[in-house]
């Protein structure tokens, strides 16, 4: 996998960009569960929205190179 992105000429590392959508990707889920009461049956929601978090930060550094992110 290549070590950084080239956005107009700014190097930014692969995990920096890769953070960057996992945590909009968390906010929309975060906002879902909360909008259809799936917090009301949790006793820590910082630990779900933290294991949440990094299911989905997996999931995209797993699915990167479907995508083309990866060579």
């Amino acid at each position: 996998m290549n070590g950084e992105f080239a956005i107009y000429g700014i190097f930014l590392p692969t995990l920096l960009v890769f953070g960057a959508i996992a945590s909009v990707c968390t906010l929309a889920l975060m906002r879902l569960a909360d909008r259809f009461g799936f917090y009301r049956f949790v006793a820590y929601r910082a630990l779900v929205d933290l294991a949440l978090y990094v299911i989905v930060f997996g999931a995209v550094t797993f699915l990167a190179p479907l995508f083309g992110f990866a060579p």
